[in-house]
């Protein structure tokens, strides 16, 4: 009989209030603590401390044989913490059962994979250190934001020492194969654990739909569809959003009791149990490899980045935002850093979303603003606002022109004739992997395929070798500055792009 495995994703964004263009330069107040007071405290009073006491009196019952796992954002424990530090103390409760595990995430829930590698691990980082501080467990499973995942980021994570991350059990991944085993990435070890989305979606979004052909959803008959994988299955991932119970299905609809008898229909057969998500992996190796070359989640109908990334405000959003994560870093102002991280959140770009077909209600829940453009003039009012506190408060340009001057010696390297030709043996760039580059070309193609992990060998918040090449061996002082300010790969090149096509 396959083992269950439920998985619960607990996130509360830090809301933005409604910044007009008035506010510009005059408060850097951004954030709405009364809505964000407010939906906490709804949202814990609902949700959080109900089911979690739900979940401590299941362990109990049960002596072990129920267990669970939890993703808890960075930004959540912190307005648990300022706003409802019981649910902080109902966790730590859970924690100590020694049948809860928890799962490492960005802190900020945030899509910094797609624009920065090094702020992705950064938060990373951050939730670890969080949860090893709240709950005395070092995680060793990774959920990325949304379960957003492709075979890139499986590398990534292997070299960070994880042993298994959670994804979305999509259709256009498997094909023919059956979200219920354990599979990995060609050429990585890291384990993936595929979301069951009809199950765990039969609970979540379902369960109170009395036009659903399957209403109403018991637990026997659940249980019932759990023994129907037997065979096709070892186990079954149930990852679902935490404020299902309570708040997406309200106590009313009867989702505490479904969960309070599930464990029980489920253990009735001996051969059942229950698995956190690396008692899983531990338990059932991997059968196959699983190609995912392009980027899936586990958002809408669509199961990609569309939800976040699917319309030009979305995208500019994204881009303005993390083109300013080095200026932002230089001014070492711990404020200012906090608010740039906060807007990293992906409910930002979520509310900005035009999909109201098929998931506008979902795109609505919560949703602070009354139409996505409103959430997208907001947004880029404070990115205005941050831009003349960069400007203002740590002159970050100057900042840049000391990175560029203060690393190494003026070169008496004569300025090639052209942009194009090359610069003498001895003033070559050698990159940390062996390549050596000869012309600022050199530099801008290399960039396409140059892994993060070389690019911030050479690049960091006080140091960018590439920079500095080009002011001592290329005399240009302008373009280092230029490529000194890009802080990541996309930006260098456009910097070099931008000369070289003068």
């Amino acid at each position: 009989m396959p083992s269950v495995c439920f998985y619960f994703q607990v996130h509360q964004p830090y809301r933005l209030r409604n910044y007009s263009i008035f506010d510009i330069g005059n408060r850097s107040d951004y954030f709405d603590d009364a809505k964000n007071y407010q939906i906490t405290r709804k949202v814990a009073d609902k949700c959080y401390l109900a089911a979690n006491a739900v979940i401590y009196d299941l362990i109990k019952k049960h002596k072990g044989a129920f267990r669970v796992s939890y993703s808890i954002t960075g930004v959540a424990l912190e307005q648990f913490e300022k706003y409802a530090p019981e649910v902080i103390e109902s966790f730590v409760r859970l924690a100590e059962t020694g049948c809860v595990e928890f799962v490492n995430e960005t802190y900020y829930h945030s899509l910094s994979y797609l624009y920065s590698k090094a702020e992705f691990k950064e938060q990373i980082t951050m939730h670890r250190k969080k949860i090893e501080q709240l709950f005395k467990q070092t995680p060793v499973v990774f959920r990325n934001t949304e379960l957003i995942f492709s075979d890139e980021i499986a590398r990534f994570i292997e070299s960070l020492g994880f042993k298994a991350v959670l994804i979305e059990g999509a259709d256009s991944i498997l094909d023919w194969r059956s979200p219920h085993f354990v599979y990995h990435v060609p050429n990585t070890k890291v384990a993936l654990l595929l979301r069951s989305y009809k199950l765990s979606d039969d609970i979540s979004f379902r369960f109170s739909n009395k036009d659903w052909n399957e209403y109403p959803l018991t637990a026997d008959k659940f249980t019932n569809w759990v023994s129907a994988v037997n065979g096709n299955g070892v186990v079954i991932n149930l990852f679902m959003d935490y404020e299902t119970f309570g708040e997406h299905q309200w106590q009313a609809t009867g989702i505490f009791d479904f969960l309070k008898a599930l464990p029980e229909s489920i253990l009735k057969n001996k051969d059942n149990n229950f698995l956190t998500v690396s008692e899983v992996v531990e338990k059932y190796p991997p059968i196959s490899e699983l190609n995912i070359p392009n980027f899936i989640s586990w958002a809408d109908m669509e199961r990609d980045l569309s939800a976040w990334l699917g319309n030009r405000m979305q995208i500019n959003a994204a881009e303005t935002l993390y083109k300013m994560e080095m200026q932002v870093k230089r001014t070492k102002d711990k404020q200012l850093l906090e608010d740039w991280r906060r807007l990293t959140t992906s409910d930002h770009y979520y509310y900005m979303c035009t999909k109201w077909f098929s998931d506008g209600d979902v795109h609505k829940y919560f949703n602070p603003y009354e139409s996505p453009y409103e959430g997208f003039i907001s947004f880029m009012n404070v990115l205005n606002d941050m831009r003349t506190r960069i400007l203002t408060s740590k002159k970050e340009e100057e900042m840049a022109k000391k990175i560029v001057s203060k690393q190494s010696p003026k070169s008496t390297a004569k300025l090639p004739e052209t942009k194009t030709k090359e610069v003498p043996v001895e003033k070559s760039f050698f990159l940390q992997d062996g390549r050596i580059l000869r012309t600022l070309k050199d530099l801008k193609d290399t960039l396409d395929t140059m892994d993060d992990s070389i690019f911030y060998h050479h690049v960091s918040l006080d140091r960018n070798d590439f920079a500095n090449w080009v002011r001592d061996v290329f005399k240009l002082p302008d373009l280092a500055v230029k490529i000194a300010n890009a802080g990541n790969q996309v930006e260098t090149k456009k910097a070099i792009s931008n000369y070289l096509s003068k």
